[in-house]
């Protein structure tokens, strides 16, 4: 398409040096016609016509050519080049280039000496004009032709860009569609851990409640029933505090978007016991779980409970929406 364009800039550059030295020669044969109208019929006749570019210059040659003829009362053959200027005046409706090349034609067709010499020229010029026409109805095709390839170069070159974007677009919905798939096998993933979590300690819940009823069975109707009771509860809360105390770690940052792990990134000094406290709170254990399993009173729990949601939210700001659901 680049080098279609450069041949389009190389044919106008050629056209215009080509006939930027007609208008010179007509303004001197104009020059010349009053006072020497043989050597301006000359310099007329020394034009090559058929190298014109344009109508225009075509017609007013053709006007001071018939004018010559006629100031050097010679007799035209033919009227076809006084035809020239009326033809093209008239259609471009020129008034007066068109009655003056009206007159001329009217004059022309009056007696005129002939001349072999001067015939011979003007059959010349008409066989010119004749190559001129026929090489603008060649340069009309092709210009035409020209077009037709421009926008042809032009709805290819729209397809393309349009398939390319088109393609992009599609690359772009496969990533997203590959990334939703990737994000829901994770969440199938996080569902499955949570699922065996939750199986987990719903199993241990079941446990403890059959730890309790066998103990509660094998004391009924002893003295020792109260005692043997508070002591197995006694023990599965001391459990509850060494033993099951990771797997809470673990259950709290399967369920609740690894909270734990981001609260100690932000917070690396926290104590312990409040680490504790956090855990216990996020595994949505009741304020008097909470003070069974601390060995602290109710005021006591509460306090600190309250003191930790405050120190949490100015040392790990960005989770505070996570932070807000453990409290």
């Amino acid at each position: 398409m680049r080098n279609l364009l450069y041949i389009i800039i190389l044919l106008v550059a050629t056209g215009c040096g080509y006939s930027n030295s007609y208008p010179e020669a007509l303004d001197e044969a104009q020059r010349l016609m009053q006072s020497d109208p043989s050597a301006a019929l000359s310099r007329l006749n020394g034009l090559d016509v058929s190298e014109f570019h344009d109508s225009a210059t075509m017609a007013r040659w053709a006007l001071l050519y018939s004018e010559a003829m006629v100031v050097n009362k010679l007799a035209a053959p033919t009227d076809t080049i006084v035809n020239i200027a009326v033809d093209y005046y008239g259609r471009n409706n020129l008034t007066a280039e068109f009655q003056k090349a009206s007159r001329l034609k009217a004059m022309m067709g009056a007696a005129g000496k002939r001349d072999d010499l001067a015939t011979a020229l003007y059959l010349q010029k008409e066989k010119e004009f004749m190559l001129y026409r026929e090489r603008t109805r060649r340069e009309q095709i092709m210009f035409v032709g020209i077009i037709i390839l421009l926008i042809a170069a032009g709805v290819i070159a729209w397809m393309r860009q349009r398939i390319r974007m088109q393609s992009l677009q599609n690359e772009a919905l496969m990533a997203e569609a590959s990334g939703l798939r990737s994000r829901i096998a994770a969440s199938r993933g996080d569902v499955s851990r949570l699922e065996t979590t939750l199986q987990g300690l719903l199993d241990k819940r079941f446990d403890l409640i059959d730890s309790l009823c066998q103990t509660y069975y094998e004391s009924q109707g002893t003295k020792t029933e109260r005692k043997s009771i508070v002591d197995k509860v006694k023990s599965e809360i001391e459990s509850v505090r060494t033993d099951s105390f990771p797997e809470m770690e673990k259950a709290v940052n399967a369920c609740r978007n690894n909270i734990l792990e981001e609260i100690k990134k932000s917070w690396p000094d926290m104590k312990p016991d409040d680490y504790r406290l956090l855990v216990y709170l996020a595994s949505g254990f009741s304020t008097r779980a909470i003070c069974l399993l601390l060995d602290e009173s109710t005021d006591v729990v509460y306090k600190r409970k309250s003191r930790l949601k405050s120190r949490l939210k100015e040392r790990c700001g960005s989770l505070e929406r996570d932070i807000s659901a453990v409290f």
